[in-house]
């Protein structure tokens, strides 16, 4: 079995490109990073840290967020796996 070498830089490149997706769509709902927060109750600097890549999101709170974004989760593996390649 061959070993798996898991990145965990919030810097690397799968993970930026995570975080543009996830920028694009917000703005595409029209909404400020602060207006974004207000909706959906959450503290306007975790918006602000996740876009940055200061925060990274657990998976639960990975599905959580693409729900808010109006995203279906299964973009983010194709974003990923784009980034990957």
């Amino acid at each position: 079995m061959e070993n798996l070498k898991f990145r965990k830089s919030i810097h690397s490149k799968e993970h930026v490109s995570l975080r543009k997706f996830w920028k694009n769509k917000r703005k595409a709902l029209g909404l400020s990073q602060r207006a974004f927060a207000r909706k959906h109750n959450y503290d306007y600097s975790l918006i602000s840290k996740i876009e940055r890549g200061d925060r990274r999101l657990d998976s639960i709170e990975t599905v959580q967020y693409c729900e808010n974004l109006k995203v279906n989760p299964y973009e983010l593996i194709d974003i990923i796996l784009e980034s990957l390649n």
